[in-house]
């Protein structure tokens, strides 16, 4: 029976995700693969570590159901988008993998906002750099790590690194190519950007561009060896994970939210033309001539995963035992659900929107509060947060319904949160791997699996709930936004100093 294998190499977690070809999943395996911090700000990880995750996780995933690797008719890989990967003419690490949580640039990111580079290249480049984007760090590296860039051949996204890994072939695709150095317009490399950078003499690391949903290379003997995949298996050049994620939740055309509420709060629509503003990055999507315009910070469900780790320990470890890990969070919510919301949350554990360091904090504690208040107020939090995002992007785009995945989408009650504070539906589908199963449409495209976008995404995408917004609810929630928005303007002056 035909398969498809989508890989998805998270900030945290990699998986190997096998699909029918109505999209659903058959089987997974993942692996956590270990960030490392070498320095204040510095956000790293193993490259081999990071392949040997993707070995691992097909071979498991191929043998614990007696997958042949023959029966996979297409692969395809999607990753984190922003960091950089930097290897030599043999694929080989020069450095190890640098994450999207990296804010080593972020002096570098002051300098060029302070000279007007920023300003220049939302204009051209359809965004402002910021201190992860890969024009930002291949700018930082060449300051600081000479040495190792000229013994780079190839500055590679993370699933592009991977990619070659499994193929030999070394490209990207237009939705990552986009996350420093295309025209916005043209939707191309573009000299200018480079130069805007100081990185004219770097355009030789950049990798040929393909589209999305074509045959990048083949299963190498080397690499079916190692995962137990057929030697000559199609592999798709795919897509950033978050483009992957709209794709896997059926968000393909302008009119929808695509929100993830993951490690990032990513919130961002489709448009058949560029719009530019600071507030978003108008990037390229899949499909060409069209635009997936990004209001993303470091700021969403990861919050509350900190929270669970460091306030919840041992609930967390009972959970584990009996299967359900954040049981107890329903649990305590359910207990305050009918007093007043009294405490503001701020997202800021890992970074911000806001142009200045904010930090996370709870306002408004008391005394008689109780764990189940703070574990509503970090939900809260987070909403307001992709509220935030979702505001600025609305001025520009029409939008009428929200597609959410990532984790905050598997708590019913965290969607209906988000209902009531974005006003408007909130669907969640059935896809519980969104990533993996988009960039998988990808590779079946390319292999003729599906005709194209449209015959993909009604064939595999199916509404699993629904959220309207309650108007009570929505009153309530409207109140604490605004006070959300009021302290982050009062605690301006305290971050910056």
């Amino acid at each position: 029976m035909p398969r498809l294998l989508g890989i998805d190499a998270g900030s945290t977690v990699t998986k190997s995700v096998l699909f029918d070809l109505d999209g659903n999943v058959l089987a997974s395996a993942s692996r956590r693969v270990a960030l490392s911090y070498p320095a204040p700000h510095h956000v790293e990880r193993d490259q081999d570590e990071l392949w040997d995750a993707v070995v691992a996780t097909v071979r498991e995933l191929l043998q614990g159901t007696g997958t042949a690797g023959t029966d996979v008719v297409a692969v395809g890989v999607t990753s984190h988008g922003d960091g950089v990967y930097l290897v030599d003419a043999d694929g080989r690490p020069t450095r190890p993998g640098i994450m999207s949580l990296d804010t080593r640039a972020r002096s570098l990111v002051q300098r060029w906002e302070s000279s007007g580079v920023s300003d220049r290249a939302q204009d051209l480049a359809g965004q402002r750099p910021w201190p992860s984007a890969p024009g930002a760090l291949l700018a930082w590296l060449w300051e600081n790590e000479p040495d190792v860039v000229a013994a780079t051949r190839w500055a590679l996204p993370a699933k592009d690194a991977l990619r070659q890994r499994l193929t030999g072939v070394f490209s990207t695709e237009p939705t990552e190519a986009s996350l420093s150095f295309t025209n916005v317009t043209t939707q191309r490399y573009d000299d200018a950007v480079l130069d805007l950078y100081g990185l004219a003499n770097l355009g030789i690391l950049l990798p040929p561009v393909i589209p999305c949903a074509e045959i990048s290379g083949t299963v190498t003997e080397e690499a079916a060896a190692l995962t137990g995949l057929a030697a000559g298996t199609p592999v798709a050049a795919g897509a950033h994970d978050v483009d992957c994620a709209a794709l896997g939740t059926g968000v393909v055309a302008p009119g929808t939210t695509s929100v993830v509420a993951g490690t990032f709060s990513i919130n961002q629509v489709v448009s058949t033309g560029p719009r530019t503003s600071s507030d978003w990055c108008a990037r390229n999507f899949v499909l060409d001539r069209h635009w997936m315009n990004m209001a993303i910070s470091p700021t969403s469900a990861t919050n509350m995963e900190w929270f669970a780790q460091q306030m919840c320990a041992a609930d967390l470890a009972r959970g584990a035992v009996a299967g359900d890990a954040f049981g107890f969070v329903e649990h305590e919510i359910s207990a305050v659900e009918t007093t007043p919301s009294e405490i503001i949350y701020l997202p800021f554990l890992f970074g911000s929107p806001l142009p200045h360091d904010a930090s996370a904090s709870f306002i408004g504690l008391r005394g008689w509060h109780t764990r189940g208040d703070l574990l509503r107020a970090v939900m809260e939090g987070v909403a307001f947060n992709h509220r935030h995002h979702i505001d600025a992007l609305d001025t520009a785009f029409e939008s009428t319904v929200v597609r959410l995945t990532g984790g905050a989408s598997k708590s019913p009650r965290w969607c209906q949160i988000f209902a009531d504070v974005l006003d408007r539906p909130v669907e969640v589908t059935t896809a519980s791997e969104a990533g993996a199963l988009g960039v998988s449409l990808l590779a079946g495209i390319a292999t003729g699996v599906y005709a194209d976008l449209a015959d993909a995404t009604s064939r595999t995408i199916r509404i699993a709930a629904r959220y309207e917004p309650r108007p009570h609810a929505v009153e309530t929630l409207d109140r604490l936004y605004a006070r959300f928005r009021a302290l982050t303007a009062a605690l301006a002056p305290v971050w910056a100093s």
